[in-house]
């Protein structure tokens, strides 16, 4: 637990040369904050209210190396309120009690706010949680979360209820840029007295391998500062030869990994092959279990291709036997050949949509009974009972058909499989139509 001053003293007694320098260049005023403009640009809701000193109370939510706790700090610095700060993982209820004692003073005796500051908010737990609704619900509290977990999952409702969430995204290539630059040429907190030189087109690759998060770049830029003499040059080959493959930002129980998979699966869906196989490669790097892939292939065949290419269903779930067979690395061969494959693959859903709409029918009403013919009527004394006595066998006409009664009376007229006019279906759909004219008009 930390004082309002907390930041601000500790890099004053911090030795400079110790302190990594993502930890250096830290932004200390929106001067030389950089991105985020759509939550913290000029005339924007949240930096008026940091300027104005009338912080409301809030959850800020974005990936790592986004500026959660560098907003933090320069609320610290530009606030006249009493600035407290928790970590989630080791703070407990009775933290919470003694700051709730120590603001109740400080507003009756200072008249002054307390902001309490709590890193990795989604890791209280519920209990922890609901300890803070009154005081941020009566201004005893201003809350200021961080957390880089979708707070709609893990902060209570109650307490959602009571905060804005202000959501922070990931650096992009040109944001990055400008950090790194202004690490190089920083001669006081920075890189500048170094006198080292980086083209464009390696700053642009420390970019990408940052993927967005400005704490990751400007270590990539430290470690390669360490291995080039004085007013030396950062090579492209330099940094890849330390950095290696791109670092994936991908938590298999977190946002990532579940908007990841949903851009896997819409993609498939979208018959956009380029972009499916795009996502499998991320989860493939990230690590992601192969049989999760394998079994979102053959679902997304059968829900989103089904009859139009029955075929996608057999070639997923040969991915899947594959995957399970050969292992990987080797797995990501099928695993890409069944994905290609869906992607490309006309679509329909209709076998989907009437399996659910049977299933609603089946839980929602009365169905009635089988139809008398259709019952079973291998055992003996079966025909006493009319079982299958009037039953017609359809292979024994013209084209292996004849119309007969097999929906259940109360549900004659019901159409749940409703063919789509693409692929194998469109041949389905003529065929049905030639047996039931009147149904599938």
């Amino acid at each position: 637990m930390d004082d309002m001053d907390l930041f601000s003293a500790a890099a004053e007694q911090a030795a400079p040369g110790y302190e990594p320098l993502a930890q250096r260049m830290r932004p200390r005023n929106f001067t030389e904050f950089i991105g985020q403009q759509e939550v913290v640009g000029e005339g924007k809701y949240l930096r008026q209210m940091i300027e104005r000193d009338q912080i409301p109370s809030m959850i800020l939510y974005g990936p790592p190396g986004t500026g959660k706790t560098t907003l933090a700090q320069m609320i610290a610095a530009m606030t006249n309120s009493l600035f407290k700060k928790l970590n989630a993982v080791s703070a407990g209820i009775g933290d919470i009690r003694k700051i709730v004692d120590e603001a109740a003073e400080q507003r009756r005796f200072y008249q002054k706010r307390t902001i309490v500051f709590i890193d990795e908010i989604h890791r209280f737990n519920k209990s922890q949680q609901d300890v803070l609704l009154p005081y941020v619900e009566d201004g005893r509290l201003v809350l200021i979360g961080a957390t880089t977990e979708n707070p709609f999952f893990e902060v209570n409702h109650a307490l959602l209820s009571r905060v804005r969430i202000v959501r922070l995204r990931l650096l992009d290539e040109a944001q990055l840029i400008a950090i790194l630059q202004q690490a190089l040429q920083d001669r006081e907190r920075g890189l500048g007295k170094a006198q080292l030189t980086c083209s464009g087109e390696a700053l642009s690759v420390l970019a990408q391998l940052a993927g967005g998060d400005g704490r990751m770049a400007l270590n990539f830029l430290e470690q390669a500062a360490a291995m080039v003499p004085q007013g030396g040059e950062i090579t492209q080959e330099l940094l890849r030869s330390m950095v290696g493959e791109r670092i994936q930002s991908y938590d298999k129980k977190g946002d990532n990994h579940y908007d990841t998979v949903s851009a896997f699966i819409k993609s498939m869906r979208g018959s956009d092959p380029d972009a499916a196989v795009h996502y499998l490669a991320r989860m493939i790097a990230a690590g992601e279990d192969p049989n999760f892939i394998a079994r979102r292939v053959a679902i997304c065949a059968a829900e989103d291709v089904g009859n139009a290419d029955p075929q996608a269903l057999v070639v997923a779930m040969a991915a899947v036997q594959a995957v399970q067979f050969v292992g990987m690395p080797e797995g990501r061969i099928p695993l890409a050949q069944a994905v290609t494959y869906v992607a490309s693959a006309p679509k329909s859903n209709a076998a989907y949509l009437a399996v659910d709409q049977a299933m609603a029918d089946v839980r929602g009403m009365s169905c009635g009974a089988v139809p008398m013919h259709l019952r079973d009527a291998h055992y003996k004394g079966a025909a006493k009972l009319g079982h299958g006595t009037e039953y017609v066998y359809p292979h024994d006409f013209p084209g292996h058909f004849t119309p007969q009664q097999y929906l259940p009376r109360e549900l004659q007229g019901r159409v749940y499989y409703k063919p789509g006019d693409i692929g194998v279906e469109k041949r389905l759909q003529a065929y049905l139509q030639n047996c039931w004219p009147q149904r599938y008009k």
